[in-house]
């Protein structure tokens, strides 16, 4: 499944519009990673713990906004975004969306 941030794809026609997809993921801190940032936050650095936890539930969202892409029969999924929100205190949802194509 293409998946692209572009409204179109190069060299290929979108024959059909097929709708609106979206795929998210609610995402809770750990406990462990709590403690790791509070001492990062002291002596600075990246928080690794936090981006990776943050990497896994994007691909997460993607995933399930390309199955329900394929659901719908879609070749490709154009303009692809992703946006973060805080719920609650400690957790977030990553939320990614697009649109389900045919092309031709």
């Amino acid at each position: 499944m293409l998946c692209v941030s572009t409204p179109d794809i190069a060299g290929r026609e979108i024959k059909e519009v097929l709708g609106v997809v979206t795929g998210n993921v609610v995402q809770s801190k750990h406990v462990g990673r709590d403690i790791m940032a509070g001492l990062k936050t002291i002596f600075g650095g990246e928080i690794r713990g936090y981006t990776e936890m943050l990497t896994e539930a994007r691909q997460k969202a993607t995933g399930r906004a390309i199955a329900e892409a394929e659901a719908m029969g879609a070749d490709a999924i154009v303009n692809v975004r992703f946006t973060t929100s805080a719920i609650m205190q400690g957790a977030s949802e990553i939320l990614v969306y697009g649109t389900a194509v045919k092309l031709g």
